[in-house]
């Protein structure tokens, strides 16, 4: 698989801790929902520093595509996009990578993403609603407050149950508090599942969703770890 020069072409803060960067390449990247790409970035003295960030646009023909990276201290990749990278600027990618964390838009699944786990999830379900198949998706998103939510202009709607586990907003009639067992809609006991965050935040909810009459086998768990 080849690297590829990627042009942004779009950036836009999500929260104040993560951006959206959206790229164009000269030929259509073919990804499906829930893929993710390699960055690669070269010093002039050809040292490289590479990370994996998932894909937050739904499969088709287009050549753009989007990441949404969250800024880590000390993280050598998300420090240089979010303080150097600007519009017209190139970038080194590979992809699509991933064949198992994938949802194609013709199965109902239950989405369940904490922090920047969401990335992927929102891929699919911008997939379902672009293909007009919101009846297959349900979605729960867990963040600690209004502010740490991504695409908080776009990702509410009949499909997805926000959980805020610190502050809510002032018309938010579930108070702070970790995902439970009340957040999982019914919808799932006959879907699969999808859960993408932290170890802790993926074990958590993997229990909640066995609990919920999700089969094991029908559940597919994407972890993420600090390396920015």
């Amino acid at each position: 698989m080849s690297w590829k020069q990627a042009t942004v072409v779009d950036i836009k803060q999500e929260t104040a801790r993560a951006k959206t960067f959206r790229l164009t390449l000269p030929e259509a990247l073919g990804h499906r929902a829930g893929q993710h790409v390699i960055v690669r970035l070269t010093a002039p003295d050809g040292y490289t520093a590479s990370r994996s960030y998932s894909i937050a646009t739904p499969a088709d023909e287009s050549k753009e595509f989007e990441l949404t990276v969250e800024r880590l201290e000390g993280g050598e990749v998300s420090a240089f996009l979010h303080d150097e990278l600007t519009v017209g600027d190139e970038l080194e990618v590979r992809g699509p990578i991933g064949g198992w964390f994938v949802w194609d838009g013709d199965s109902p699944v239950l989405l369940v993403g904490g922090g920047s786990g969401v990335v992927p999830l929102m891929a699919m379900l911008r997939l379902a609603r672009r293909t007009g198949k919101s009846e297959l998706v349900r979605v729960v998103v867990s963040v600690r407050t209004p502010g740490d939510l991504f695409y908080a202009d776009e990702i509410a709607g009949p499909e997805t149950t926000l959980v805020y586990t610190r502050a809510t907003p002032s018309s938010f009639v579930r108070p702070p508090g970790r995902l439970s067992a009340d957040d999982i809609p019914p919808f799932a006991a006959g879907a699969s599942a999808y859960i993408c965050g932290s170890s802790g935040f993926a074990e958590a909810a993997s229990e909640l969703i066995i609990g919920a009459g999700v089969p094991t086998e029908q559940i597919r768990v994407e972890r993420f770890g600090p390396t920015g």
